[in-house]
């Protein structure tokens, strides 16, 4: 070898060595998105499809749809289950806003569309009573309230009821002792007024024909044994005729049994449904085709039992009222009691008065007789 190739340094391409690198480089860089890649899809895998998650949620979104859509076909034989569940149907409502934010959290495709159910048949049984739907009008003003045995100023009450402008006023729950405050404070207001037991009408206008209802109060072998007079004290119903410039319109004011919700009845409606019975017979075989019933009757109109009743008359509220017109308890109502229904005249509007001494809140409607 000569002298000048031993002081020749031989010498590598760079771009060859950089080549070189730059290859493994890339292939470690490949290797680790692959495994990436791979990790993914396994934990992809491992995960329930968006339509297999939440299968309890909307398992029970249908339920929920299904108990509202034949929430007739749900029993009476044990505790009246089926009355309480048509009490408080309108709040089966609130399931689906807890159920949604559920299945948003899931993120279940299955459970949101299984909510459709329920939201379709709530609107379609309770969707009419969220707008307004009172028209403007000139008919006679209706009122009913329920006072309140244990009302601690019944003036104030009968001067609240008379400020609300009614034409008619029907008063249940008047007891002996509160009976004469209501005839003396609302004798101005109403030169017209029938009183029958614990039910009373004050009206603007004539009434004739007054005469008390009976809805079966006393029942069993001794209910004939009791004198006359000691029925009519405890009496509920009245039926009237009031007479308007279109002609005469017949009033019932009722006032049926309790409800009552414990561990050893369930919902026990004995006394109210026996006296909606014996109402929806009275009102069945009235002659006259204008009638208005007022009263508090201790149960909401979806209930069946009530079907003897609305099988004859029709809601104010439903009709022409703004939203569901809760009634009862008058701190916080959860449910509309106190009802005004009517045959053969037109509900213009109705409404709920402002609260007074009484744990119900009072109720009107303008009708057009």
């Amino acid at each position: 070898m000569s002298g000048s190739e031993r002081g020749q340094t031989t010498m590598t391409p760079v771009g060859t060595a950089e080549t070189g690198q730059g290859g493994a480089g890339r292939r470690d860089t490949d290797a680790r998105t692959w495994h990436a890649r791979i990790r993914r899809a396994l934990t992809a895998a491992s995960r329930p499809d968006p339509w297999k998650r939440g299968r309890v949620l909307a398992a029970l979104a249908l339920l929920l749809g299904l108990l509202m859509l034949l929430h007739a076909e749900v029993p009476n034989r044990i505790g009246n289950l089926g009355s309480l569940v048509e009490t408080f149907l309108p709040w089966f409502g609130l399931f689906i806003p807890v159920l949604l934010v559920g299945a948003l959290w899931r993120r279940s495709a299955s459970a949101v569309a299984a909510l459709l159910l329920p939201v379709l048949v709530w609107l379609n049984l309770f969707g009419g009573l969220l707008g307004d739907k009172s028209q403007p009008g000139s008919g006679l003003t209706v009122a009913e309230h329920n006072v309140g045995a244990g009302n601690p100023d019944p003036a104030r009450t009968a001067r609240d009821l008379a400020a609300s402008g009614a034409d008619v006023l029907a008063l249940v729950e008047v007891t002996e002792q509160a009976r004469g405050t209501y005839e003396n404070e609302l004798a101005k207001a109403y030169p017209y007024h029938a009183v029958e037991g614990t039910v009373g009408l004050w009206s603007k206008l004539p009434l004739s024909e007054t005469q008390p209802v009976d809805t079966k109060m006393d029942y069993g072998p001794l209910a004939d044994t009791k004198p006359l007079d000691v029925k009519m004290a405890y009496n509920r119903a009245l039926r009237t005729t009031v007479t308007t410039s279109q002609g005469p319109v017949a009033v019932y004011v009722a006032h049926l049994g309790s409800a009552r919700v414990n561990p050893r009845a369930g919902f026990w409606t004995t006394h109210r449904d026996r006296n909606a019975q014996a109402l929806g017979e009275a009102i069945a075989a009235e002659q006259n085709e204008r009638v208005v019933l007022l009263g508090d009757l201790n149960g909401a109109m979806d209930d069946r039992a009530f079907a003897g009743i609305t099988s004859e008359l029709r809601s104010a509220q439903d009709e022409a009222g703004n939203g569901f017109g809760f009634t009862w308890p008058a701190q916080f109502p959860v449910v509309r009691i106190d009802q005004i229904l009517v045959r053969g005249v037109k509900p213009e509007s109705s409404w709920v008065l402002p609260a007074t001494g009484s744990d119900h809140l009072p109720v009107a409607a303008r009708i057009a007789p």
